[in-house]
């Protein structure tokens, strides 16, 4: 251990410590303020924001609803994460967590609250019997790689992203590590996919929904502007498979859904029925 920084012998939190996501991030749970969390007029309401984890979840939805299934209709009201909408005591009352997506369905009797977004598309994968497969060979495979992805998601996000894009200070260690790691999960899907056209064989499923937005928008270049540090091009089944499926009109369509950053034609940050998106400028 460096003679630069020793732990002290019981941990305080130090307010403000922890560059850009400082004024989010705690020790402790539960609400900091009084807020309802609003409801549109469809029994399936969604409280996100268009992150990784959240764009796991419109891409279902907008893949439902592309296959005719009317009851798939859904609002998805946007979560302001910087303004710390996830610590509302609406929000927390969903999801203790405080992460975004969470999912409230009203179509029953009783309200069901689903938190943590592969807990939401098994829950909607199973409620509608769509992208999950019915063979229970072929759905073990899926949840391999679906839980895959929960477990694997964290070193690339809040290990290799976080210390490589988002820390105050740069440190060789933690970006070593984490890069390492990272470029290990790459590779674990590259070879992985050049035998198999999705996670799943021939079978499209909420396992490509969840792994693609973090690591196909990994390799297409589009998280932590580090793509020429990893060299993503090298694992080229894994681009294949992402190019693939971000030319989805259904994936271009959920990717956009509670974003409120970026160019006017990737933003549509509520969206409470499809002619929403009918208001989202045309790309350049």
């Amino acid at each position: 251990m460096s003679e630069g920084y020793q732990p002290e012998k019981v941990w305080t939190w130090k307010q403000g410590n922890g560059g850009q996501f400082a004024s989010i991030n705690r020790p402790i749970a539960g609400a900091t303020h009084e807020k309802q969390l609003p409801v549109g007029k469809h029994p399936l309401q969604l409280y996100s924001l268009a992150t990784p984890n959240g764009v796991k979840v419109t891409i279902l939805l907008e893949e439902l609803l592309a296959k005719g299934i009317k009851e798939a209709e859904y609002d998805a009201h946007i979560i302001k994460i910087l303004d710390s909408d996830q610590f509302s005591s609406g929000f927390v009352a969903v999801n203790p967590n405080s992460k975004i997506p969470a999912l409230v369905d009203r179509s029953g009797e009783q309200e069901i609250n689903v938190f943590e977004s592969g807990s939401i598309l098994l829950y909607l994968a199973d409620k509608f019997g769509e992208f999950i497969p019915k063979d229970s060979a072929k759905r073990a495979q899926c949840m391999n790689w679906l839980f895959w992805q929960m477990g694997s998601g964290p070193y690339l996000g809040g290990g290799f992203g976080h210390f490589y894009a988002y820390a105050p200070e740069k440190f060789e260690y933690p970006i070593e590590r984490f890069a390492m790691e990272t470029k290990r999960q790459l590779d674990v899907l590259d070879i992985h996919l050049a035998n198999n056209h999705y996670m799943c064989g021939d079978q499209y499923t909420i396992a490509d929904m969840a792994i693609f937005p973090w690591y196909g928008g990994l390799v297409l270049g589009l998280l932590y502007d580090a793509a020429e540090y990893l060299d993503v091009k090298s694992y080229t089944h894994l681009v294949r498979w992402a190019e693939e499926l971000a030319e989805r009109e259904t994936v271009k369509r959920g990717k956009i859904v509670n974003r409120d950053w970026g160019e006017p034609h990737e933003q549509l940050p509520e969206r409470h029925d499809a002619s929403d998106f009918a208001k989202v400028p045309k790309a350049p």
